[in-house]
This record gives C-alpha cells, sequence and structure tokens, in this order.
C-alpha cells in the first residue's frame, strides 16, 4: 500500500437505490472496477461506447472463408495439385474477403 500511486481516498455516501443505478451503468460502460469507473465519471463526466456488432459479424464470415482457404490449401499440398475449380472457388472467396473489408472500411468513415 505504501507504493500507491493514488494516495489520497475520496469517500462518498449513496442510497441502494442509487449505488444499482451506478452499478448498472457501470455495467453498460463495459468497466470492471468501480473505481475505474467512478474517478472516468468524476473526472470526464461521459464515457463513450462504440457499437462493433458490424465488426464481430465480419469477422465471423471472414473466419469462415479463411477455415475453407486452409481446406483448399491443406489439399493443395497433400496432393500437389489443383483443379482449375478449387482456383475459381479460391478467386472467389478472396474476392469475398475483399468486399467485407472494403465495407468494412466503409462503416469506419
Amino acid at each position: 500500500m505504501a507504493n500507491r500511486t493514488r494516495d489520497i481516498p475520496i469517500h462518498f455516501f449513496v442510497t441502494a437505490e442509487e449505488k444499482k443505478m451506478i452499478r448498472k451503468k457501470m455495467i453498460l460502460s463495459r468497466t470492471a472496477n468501480m473505481g475505474a469507473y467512478l474517478r472516468k465519471m468524476a473526472i470526464d463526466g461521459i464515457i463513450v461506447n462504440t457499437d462493433t456488432t458490424y465488426l464481430e459479424k465480419q469477422f465471423y464470415e471472414m473466419h469462415k472463408i479463411g477455415v475453407n482457404v486452409n481446406q483448399l490449401a491443406r489439399l493443395a499440398n497433400s496432393t500437389g495439385a489443383v483443379t482449375p475449380e478449387e482456383i475459381k472457388e479460391l478467386k472467389g472467396m478472396i474476392k469475398e474477403i475483399w468486399h467485407i473489408l472494403r465495407s468494412s472500411a466503409s462503416n469506419l468513415q
């Protein structure tokens, strides 16, 4: 405790209902530490959350494509040959990845 960077305590009282409200807002802000949340709110007054659900969907789709690409690469390495249909399929997957990346970049702007 002697090596604390924050060595000045601040204490205040709240009702049970106020504590529930603070805890709800803390959870919504994705902050796990009550002290960190209260410090942030006292100093800055706001906490901004960004909706990244569209990125999660894109990540999932790209992961599925990556699995397919890995399966084709494994087949090519084991047989030493890839059919024209498999190359066409791979090119289609790469186009789909670029489409996802471009739409992701346009969502950020």
